[in-house]
């Protein structure tokens, strides 16, 4: 007489755990503001920039995508610099393949990181030719998928070359991010997620351009300019240098 099947072994407890830990998002910190104040917080950036543009000077999507690939760690203004020259003559994949590695990399030799960077932009360049016809592609994956793009440029040119309402979290926006306790996060990509799902989604398209001004040019790394913030009574930054009552704030 056969001996009946055994059942199957049950999975331990390690397994078990592990697999909820896999399903169970993420838990990320809230936001020191209720919803009110992160709507008047927005509502106060709306009216000091109603639209907000992106400092990097480009001509189309392909230039916006190579001026962000360039911009890693330099700055807007420097990048500009080198790419006005460039693209009022380079402005497609094809032209700057036709351009050539070595009088590209003369042409950004200003901007740090430049011969990795002249690397790359041909790479990507190519890509788009063979990939997706010349043209830049709206759609993430896509983008990330080019050599020298990370999800953070991706973000950028959706946003501003395709009108989605994306968050590129820049070292202006992780600051501000966490100073604020806005939306406080220990990875760039916490960051973003909790911004995402924090600001008011009526503000959210512009949203990425505003805190990366007011990095910038308020609430500055070394030292926040808080006397001139339009923010200063609703700030609960435990770094804030001055404390202004709601009736003397600007707006």
């Amino acid at each position: 007489m056969q001996k009946a099947q055994s059942k199957s072994a049950k999975p331990s407890s390690t397994t078990v755990a592990a697999k909820r830990r896999a399903k169970k998002p993420k838990r990320l910190p809230k936001s020191a503001y209720t919803p009110d104040e992160l709507n008047e917080i927005f509502r106060r950036f709306s009216v000091v920039r109603a639209e907000p543009k992106g400092e990097l000077e480009h001509v189309n999507a392909y230039t916006l995508l190579v001026a962000v690939v360039l911009s890693a760690q330099a700055t807007d203004a420097g990048v500009n610099k080198a790419t006005r020259a460039l693209f009022a003559e380079v402005d497609t994949p094809q032209k700057m393949l036709d351009l050539g590695e070595d009088r590209l990399r003369d042409a950004i030799r200003t901007i740090g990181l430049y011969r990795n960077k002249a690397k790359n932009v041909i790479l990507l360049s190519r890509a788009l030719l063979e990939e997706h016809g010349g043209e830049v592609p709206g759609d993430r994956d896509a983008l990330v998928a080019l050599p020298g793009v990370g999800r953070k440029t991706a973000n950028v040119v959706l946003n501003m070359a395709f009108g989605q309402p994306t968050m590129a979290v820049d070292t202006h926006i992780f600051r501000i991010a966490n100073r604020m306790r806005l939306a406080p996060g220990k990875t760039v990509d916490d960051v973003e997620a909790n911004l995402l799902r924090t600001i008011p989604e009526t503000y959210l398209f512009h949203a990425h351009h505003w805190l990366i001004l007011h990095g910038r040019y308020v609430c500055k790394a070394r030292k926040p300019d808080c006397p001139a913030c339009v923010l200063a009574d609703l700030c609960k930054s435990p770094e804030k240098t001055c404390d202004i009552p709601a009736a003397l704030t600007p707006l």
